[in-house]
This record gives structure tokens, C-alpha cells and sequence, in this order.
């Protein structure tokens, strides 16, 4: 895998266009900022459009896990990585619905559902839609993460009641064969035009520390900022290293660039919940507080995400009430 230049990927996306380009260049230049400056600037645009001691809080259930025949170098989840994570069939129903009732209980106001799949047929779509029907009964917004949408998904899951689906961009055009081979950028961006068409609020973010540099994580924020409209909710997260996959053993992003990154993505979609993803387990208390600063709004609540762990309910719980946060 390598890196492809940017005046040869023009038909993975619209990097070269010239709205996305002037993006990059601003991303670039935020990233490039004295850290307080940075902050002091993210800060004051999180105020502007949000209150800024109030975070959303999402929960994360993987309903399918394992087996998926994507190469993602990051992921468990992959049958081409030997990272210990069988593939498992489908939760059942009701158990997919008492967790979601508990996710509310504890405070979520959205319930995620995730499946290791390229993308589903129309086999296993049937009941992801039942979930997202049984889910959006307990009062709660649904999201799904599903892989890539074939014509007509998205405007199922929204008829079943669907609020958000989740699809990530990852990184920027010109490092994703870096990390993915099995499917191209413009492969994402079309499962997200059909949400977007269908009337779905979208989700989408990308992961940092996978080895990528800091021009390349400006441009993963320009493509995302460049979707018009921005992503409702852009999750940020940092590489978890998993022993059996191709990014083990990767040198680890310095807590700074992540900070940067979330004040970046603050500023340049201002409207969008910004939430900290995978990560948070290992991240000490102060760096999150300090992406809270850098105007993260939204964290995934819970002690798992998919595979991987999560800082439990407890430390987040004692880590709001020593910042003075409160859920919305």
C-alpha cells in the first residue's frame, strides 16, 4: 500500500475541487497554530453554537460481530487479521432491545448498532430494520453502522425509524490505501449521498495515529467539512492498536495532535456534535478534559465499542461531575 498523490485521485472523491482544497489549506494552518491559540479559537466557535458543559452521550452495541472479509488494517473485526475475534451470528432481538433500554437508563440518548459486514443483503437487513422499530419505541434516537448501502437501504432503515447512520471517511484520500485495499474512498462518499438522499442524519469521522501525518488529518477534516452539509455528528477517533492487525505496533500520535484535531473539526463544522470514539480507554482524564475545551460535545457511553473497551459508566460519571458537565 501507498500513498497516492493528490493530482491523481480526483475520481476517489473531490479532494482537487477547489472548496476542498481551500478547506485543507485552512485545516492545515489551525493545525499549524500555537496549542492555546488553537484552543482559544475552537472554544469561542464551540460557545457560539453550542452550550459548552453539556455533552451528548451515544452507546455502541455490535450486533454482528467478527467475520467481515474487509481489509481494514485497523480492525479486529477483519477474517483477514488473526486478532482473536471469531465471527459470531446476530444478536437476537430482545437482547439487542433490553440493551438499548439500559443504555437510556444509564443516560444515552442514542443507541448505536453496529455489524461487520462490507454490507448487508437483503437477508440481514430485515432485522437490523425490526431493531431499529423495537429501539425507536423506548424513546431513544437509532443510529446504525451497517458498511456500504446498496439503493434503497438507506430509505428502509429511515422508514423503520432510523435517525443517524454511521460511515466513516477514516483518513484522507491519499493515505486510505494505506490502510484500506477491499474498497475505495468514493465507495464511502456514495453510501453517504444515499443516506444523506434518504433523509438520514449522517455520521461520519475518521481515526487518527494510524501513521498518517498532520497534512494528511487536514485532510481527512477538509473532506468532512467539505460534505455539504457537514455530518451531523463527527466522531474522532484514535487508533486502538490490536494485536493480530496491520496497524499493531504503530507509533503512537502524541496527545496534542489529537486535541488538535478535535479544536480542527470544531471550527471548521461548527454545527456538527464533535465525539470522542474509540480511544477514550486509554486516554488519561485531562487530554479528554482538554478535547471538552476543544469543543468535543458527544462521547460514546458504555463500556464497549464493539470490540474494543470503553471507560466505564463510573470514571465518566466521576470525570462529568469534576468538569461540571451534564448529559443532553
Amino acid at each position: 500500500m501507498s500513498r497516492t498523490p493528490l493530482d491523481q485521485i480526483v475520481h476517489l472523491a473531490t479532494p482537487t475541487d477547489p472548496r476542498t482544497r481551500s478547506l485543507r489549506h485552512e485545516a492545515r494552518a489551525l493545525l499549524d497554530l500555537p496549542f492555546n491559540d488553537l484552543l482559544f479559537r475552537a472554544q469561542t466557535v464551540h460557545r457560539e453554537n453550542f452550550d459548552p458543559n453539556r455533552i451528548q452521550r451515544s452507546t455502541l452495541l455490535s450486533i454482528k460481530t467478527g467475520g467481515c472479509p474487509e481489509d481494514c488494517g485497523y480492525c479486529p473485526q477483519s477474517s483477514r487479521h488473526a486478532a482473536g475475534v471469531d465471527s459470531e451470528a446476530m444478536l437476537p432481538l430482545g437482547e439487542v432491545v433490553r440493551t438499548a433500554q439500559a443504555a437510556k437508563d444509564n443516560g444515552a440518548t442514542r443507541f448505536c448498532m453496529g455489524a461487520a459486514w462490507r454490507g448487508p443483503k437483503a437477508r440481514d437487513l430485515e432485522p437490523v430494520l425490526e431493531m431499529v422499530r423495537e429501539v425507536k419505541k423506548l424513546g431513544i434516537e437509532t443510529c446504525c453502522t451497517l458498511g456500504m448501502l446498496k439503493d434503497g437501504q438507506a430509505e428502509q432503515l429511515r422508514e423503520a425509524g432510523l435517525d443517524y447512520y454511521n460511515h466513516n471517511l477514516d483518513t484522507a484520500p491519499e493515505f486510505y490505501g494505506e490502510v484500506i485495499t477491499t474498497r475505495d474512498y468514493q465507495d464511502r462518499l456514495d453510501t453517504l449521498e444515499r443516506v444523506r438522499n434518504a433523509g438520514i442524519h449522517v455520521c461520519s469521522g475518521g481515526i487518527v495515529g494510524m501513521g498518517e501525518s498532520r497534512d494528511e488529518r487536514a485532510g481527512l477534516i477538509a473532506q468532512l467539512a467539505s460534505l455539504d452539509p457537514p455530518p451531523e455528528s463527527v466522531p474522532i477517533n484514535q487508533l486502538v492498536q490490536v494485536e493480530g492487525t496491520p496497524l499493531a505496533g504503530t507509533e503512537a500520535l502524541p496527545w496534542t495532535e489529537f486535541v488538535r484535531t478535535v479544536a480542527v473539526a470544531r471550527i471548521l463544522m461548527p454545527k456538527s456534535h464533535v465525539r470522542l470514539s474509540a480511544g477514550r480507554a486509554q486516554m488519561h482524564e485531562a487530554v479528554q478534559a482538554l478535547c471538552f475545551l476543544a469543543g468535543a460535545n458527544s462521547i460514546f457511553y458504555g463500556e464497549k465499542l464493539l470490540t474494543t473497551g470503553n471507560p466505564d459508566v463510573g470514571r465518566d460519571d466521576a470525570l462529568f461531575a469534576a468538569l461540571g458537565l451534564s448529559a443532553s
